[in-house]
């Protein structure tokens, strides 16, 4: 588990770049004044994106399979990254912040409509911002 980073992964990065590529500049990364650390954060704006792994964070559309071995670790670990996330969702809510959870297989394949929904959150235009996998 040493090798698996928990800033600047690959989807990350792919998020990163293409925001930049269409033009959305001005984020931080891992901004710490935000609840969480988001990987992707406009702190003007109140918008605060993560970008989650499909296995670590237990996707709820591509359901990655639990690993085999030592099940009573893995099932602990989920279940706090789970509560984890949960907490951030209502520490935002709270604090008047739009939260946006990018899936790592939705930023595959949906890509673009990423983008799309970061840039209308962005420019403040309300619209639902679920983004289908």
């Amino acid at each position: 588990m040493r090798a698996n980073k928990a800033k600047n992964t690959q989807p990350e990065l792919k998020l990163r770049r293409a925001l930049w590529q269409s033009g959305l500049r001005g984020y931080r990364v891992h901004w710490p004044k935000a609840p969480g650390k988001p990987d992707i954060c406009y702190p003007s704006r109140r918008l605060a994106v993560f970008v989650h792994g499909c296995f670590w964070h237990r996707c709820p559309y591509c359901k990655p399979s639990l690993p085999k071995t030592n099940t009573a670790f893995w099932s602990n670990k989920f279940a706090n990254n789970l509560s984890r996330d949960a907490k951030y969702g209502v520490m935002y809510r709270e604090a008047g912040w739009q939260r946006l959870v990018v899936w790592e297989c939705q930023l595959k394949h949906r890509q673009e409509s990423i983008v799309a929904v970061i840039q209308a959150l962005h420019s403040g235009v309300p619209e639902s911002w679920q983004i289908a996998a």
